[in-house]
């Protein structure tokens, strides 16, 4: 499956941000040593060589693009309510599950229930779009707002990553 994830990097120039994005996408992805694979692979919207990710799948995307700018605001207006909804939809399956199965029922995962209780706490995966210059995701509002009201020069970086 694919989606579009966004990575908030400081930069003075959009060629720095696109760069810093690469880097944290591919943390996200495992290609660096020191981190796990979240996702088997990203495309950014500067790559022109696929046909099945990136521009082909998603359009035409900014590259990076000031979070202070239009571009900017809808990127982040786009993975903050993406993030938001999954998280909301994984809640009411957990809520569901609690009101419905049996606690033997949710232990051998019945209707994908134990999948819903992971997604409400992950920390990065198909669950989180946006994620800090460190790979870290984003989770809560407040996490969001702190990192927005701590930077001068914030870009937001969009890749489509495969799951």
């Amino acid at each position: 499956m694919h989606m579009v994830i966004y990575a908030l990097v400081e930069a003075s120039t959009h060629d720095e941000a696109l760069s810093t994005g690469k880097t944290v996408f591919d943390r996200l992805v495992g290609a660096d040593p020191h981190a796990g694979a979240v996702f088997d692979y990203h495309v950014t919207f500067d790559e022109e060589d696929t046909s099945v990710a990136g521009k082909a799948r998603w359009g035409e995307l900014p590259t990076a693009a000031p979070v202070d700018s239009d571009e900017g605001e809808e990127l982040l207006e786009r993975g903050w309510e993406a993030t938001k909804e999954e998280f909301e939809r994984n809640l009411n399956r957990v809520k569901e599950a609690l009101d419905e199965l049996s606690d033997e029922e949710i232990m051998r995962d019945e209707d994908l229930a134990r999948h819903a209780f992971h997604q409400v706490g992950a920390y990065d995966g198909p669950s989180v779009f946006l994620y800090d210059e460190h790979g870290s995701g984003i989770r809560h509002r407040g996490q969001l707002d702190r990192l927005l009201g701590e930077s001068e020069e914030l870009w937001i970086v969009p890749a489509d990553v495969h799951f």
